[in-house]
């Protein structure tokens, strides 16, 4: 055994003895960086010195590293495409690559990855249709990378990280603005998603569909049109996060929706129009999140089932929680919430009678929303306390029998 290790370590290190480093300069006729990758060995590096080179359509086919100096920018010109892998283990690093321009028939990007084990590291990506794009990857690394779309519309914009069928794959520490999507997932297993800033996108700052088994760890998700979506998905963990300023008439800071199996914890939802929405959801553990400020906290939809809430603090909300329907099979327990008014005669930390989180009010607002003008008006605090002596409208189970008296930041 040890024969045939000293064999393979002799084998790695004479193939990377052969290996080259070949450094471009800038020239006026496009095509130098293609045209060095055909004369590329697998294990070769590319370095583009400081300077502009005006090229679109290429294709790395080769084993190879690409990287930039400072002041290195490929520009596709508004040609299309710029950058496509086809073959595993490359390195695209230290590049600033702007201007794809824009299709409506094909899913143009600034860096295509269609092979595995690849890296995609501290890029600067400017006027992209889509940024990054991965596409039936595995084992693959987005890190580090800024993203920049141009705005304006939808139309006219892809996501700034786009993965379709991958799985295994890496996102960590990228800053994404003004894409259609910030990150979208779509049919992607066993990911990790972390540390990314995704902020002012036009349409949600994460979208993930059919991506099971993935976590999404100490993301923030700032000022995006309609938030974070996650649809369609089993095994997901979303922790850490924040969700922040997410605002319009159909926005969330969370957005779930047929989600099964699944835990949120340890989340800030900060000046949303809604901080969480669950919709046919069932099996998820809420835990440990802080709700401040928000519209409405919480709105679980009746056909949400076995969604626990515990250990969360909700803080300066419009609403706390919000339902469609006087049923309800959902848990409610341990929470701290600023609108409760018991007491704790035994000073356990826990109130000695059940909270009712959700209030009359919020319940006519479901079905009549420019009931909204009374908010904060003496008929809506009529209501709610009438209701609060005799249930009716509201869901009788829908009830926190031990809220804490005061909150204890994990």
């Amino acid at each position: 055994m040890k024969t045939i290790n000293l064999l393979l370590t002799t084998v790695f290190m004479l193939t990377c003895s052969f290996a080259s480093v070949h450094r471009l300069q800038a020239a006026k006729t496009p095509g130098v960086i293609s045209d060095m990758i055909k004369q590329c060995a697998d294990g070769d590096t590319i370095i583009l010195s400081p300077g502009i080179y005006k090229e679109s359509g290429i294709v790395i086919d080769k084993r190879i590293t690409l990287r930039g100096e400072k002041g290195a920018v490929v520009d596709g010109c508004g040609k299309g495409e710029i950058i496509r892998v086809v073959k595993s283990s490359c390195v695209i690093q230290n590049l600033e690559v702007r201007n794809t321009g824009i299709s409506h028939i094909t899913d143009i990007a600034a860096i295509r990855i269609e092979a595995d084990s690849c890296l995609v590291s501290d890029n600067v990506i400017t006027d992209g249709y889509f940024g990054i794009y991965l596409s039936g990857t595995a084992s693959s690394t987005v890190r580090g990378n800024s993203i920049t779309g141009a705005g304006g519309r939808q139309t006219n914009l892809g996501n700034g990280i786009h993965l379709w069928k991958c799985r295994s794959i890496l996102v960590k520490d990228n800053i994404i603005k003004n894409q259609r999507d910030g990150i979208y997932f779509e049919f992607v297993e066993d990911s990790y998603i972390s540390g990314n800033k995704s902020a002012e996108n036009l349409r949600y700052g994460l979208h993930f569909m059919f991506s099971n088994r993935c976590s999404y760890v100490n993301n923030t998700f700032k000022r995006n049109s309609a938030g974070v979506a996650v649809m369609y998905t089993s095994y997901v963990e979303m922790r850490g996060n924040s969700f922040l300023d997410n605002t319009g008439n159909a926005s969330y800071g969370l957005l779930l929706k047929d989600i099964r199996n699944s835990r949120i914890s340890g989340n800030t939802f900060d000046g949303n129009s809604v901080g969480l929405y669950s919709e046919g959801s069932a099996s998820i553990l809420a835990d440990s999140n802080k709700f401040m400020k928000n519209g409405w906290a919480v709105r679980l939809m009746a056909n949400s089932t076995e969604v626990t809430f515990a250990g969360n603090s909700f803080t300066g909300n419009s609403f706390d929680v919000s339902t469609n329907s006087v049923q309800n099979f959902n848990y409610f327990s341990g929470n701290y919430w600023d609108q409760y008014k018991g007491y704790d005669l035994d000073k356990n930390g826990r109130g000695d009678i059940p909270y009712r989180p959700v209030k009359l009010f919020s319940v006519l607002t479901e079905s009549n929303p420019a009931a909204l003008l009374l908010l904060r008006s003496f008929f809506c605090d009529i209501l709610n306390l009438a209701e609060s002596v005799m249930p009716v409208l509201t869901p009788e189970t829908l009830v926190d029998n031990s809220p804490l008296m005061r909150y204890k930041d994990a």
